[in-house]
Order: structure tokens, then sequence, then C-alpha cells
């Protein structure tokens, strides 16, 4: 499975867990959160140093009703 298709399989879950997050992904596994996403990313390279890391940003329940 890609990434994209790794982020849409869990992105229900993803933001009622954590609304207003940047997720860091790397190899199809959550690996950083945090409401900054250089901090994400930062958390993700700890683990990973070598690797690419995806970020994506879970919505606050308020940001997706403008979106609607």
């Amino acid at each position: 499975m890609d990434t994209d298709e790794f982020i849409w399989k869990n992105s229900l879950r993803w933001s009622k867990k954590y609304p207003g997050k940047y997720l860091a992904i790397v190899d199809n596994e959550l690996v950083g959160i945090s409401r900054d996403a250089h901090e994400a990313i930062k958390q993700a390279k700890a683990k990973y140093p070598d690797k690419e890391v995806t970020i994506d940003y879970m919505p606050l329940p308020k940001e997706l009703d403008i979106l609607i």
C-alpha cells in the first residue's frame, strides 16, 4: 500500500483521535504527532533519520465546517 492509500485508510480514525495535529508518516507507520509540523518531522527523523517523511494535517472540527 502506498502512503496516500495508508493515509486515506486511517484518516477518519486519526481525525477523531488527533484533531488539530500534524502527523508524520514513514513507511506506512505513524511516527510523529504534534500541533507543530516541524516537531512531528523531528520526531519522525529521530526514529528514521534516513527515510522520507510524509506530513498530513488532521483538521479541527470547526475547520471542517469551513470546508463543507
